[in-house]
């Protein structure tokens, strides 16, 4: 067995240290979120309180539940994240897969239109007027259309459809099958590392957006919980208050007892970020995997 050298060991050292100041810069924001949105108004108006609970109380979620916005923006912000990724995962294949095909007409000026767009933009007012005059605006599609195709994820989908042998694909064909059949029976069982990549990308930067319904969105009913979120943010003050705060129509206290605004704004961002910190796990395992294979070669 071959023996460690004094400075691998203190490499190897100096790594565990970095890594331990790593986690916790990543752990205690996340924690202090957590008992600050469980503990109670004096302690948190005293700043005490930091990765414990003090004063253990679940009044700050009992009193967001109470506002019906917060349903209408779960449902809203699921029905958007699955909306979009699934639209983005089709329409970039589907874009992506012919331009692997040798003998594909307009493959070069698509592959130079794509490259385009990823240097320069419409901008912001030009998509706008856009999307007014395709009347999309307030409507649940202004929240899936836009994002359904890049060329960065068109770019690493044709990779890595390249990169799957052609033998299998030759021999679907000389049994009849058309293009369209070896996509969906044969490239795309074959890429599900990169699906779900991209799959969990496109969750996560769905669930937290929030520019795009402020810009396009004028019904409250139809606001991502991150809109919801940012509302919170916005309406409620830096002292403890009773009633009903502005346009959250949340009410803060019950009779007799008060709630710090600090504590309603970590709990709604513990229950934004609750649904994503389910769903990572799941998906990380195909994270290296995904992004490796899709970038060998171009």
């Amino acid at each position: 067995m071959r023996k460690e050298s004094l400075g691998s060991r203190m490499f190897d050292v100096l790594n565990i240290f970095i890594m331990v100041l790593i986690l916790v810069a990543v752990l205690y924001p996340v924690f202090n979120i957590i008992a600050t949105s469980l503990s109670g108004a004096r302690y948190v108006a005293k700043g005490s309180v930091t990765i414990w609970p003090l004063g253990f109380e679940f009044k700050a979620y009992t009193d967001i539940f109470k506002d019906r916005l917060i349903f209408t923006g779960y449902l809203n912000s699921i029905g958007y994240a699955l909306g979009s990724t699934f639209v983005m995962l089709l329409f970039t294949s589907l874009m992506a897969y012919p331009l692997t095909i040798p003998g594909f007409i307009g493959k070069k000026f698509l592959n130079v239109f794509l490259m385009i767009t990823m240097f320069f933009g419409g901008g912001l007012i030009p998509t706008y007027l856009l999307i007014r005059n395709l009347h999309l605006l307030d409507t649940f599609w202004v929240m899936i259309i836009p994002g359904a195709v890049g060329a960065y994820n068109v770019f690493l989908f044709r990779t890595f459809f390249a990169n799957i042998p052609s033998e299998l694909k030759d021999a679907a064909l000389i049994d009849g099958a058309n293009e369209v059949v070896v996509l969906f029976r044969i490239i795309l069982p074959l890429s599900k590392p990169l699906l779900a990549t991209f799959a969990l990308f496109g969750i996560v930067g769905s669930w937290n957006s929030w520019f795009e319904a402020l810009i396009y969105l004028q019904d409250q009913a139809k606001y991502p919980l991150q809109m919801v979120l940012r509302n919170y943010l916005f309406t409620l003050d830096s002292n403890a208050i009773q009633g009903r705060v502005g346009a959250s129509n949340v009410a803060i206290n019950s009779p007799g007892s008060l709630m710090d605004p600090k504590s309603i704004r970590m709990a709604v961002i513990v229950i934004t970020m609750f649904p994503i910190m389910i769903i990572y796990p799941f998906f990380q395992k195909y994270f290296t995997k995904g992004m490796f294979v899709g970038s060998i070669k171009g």
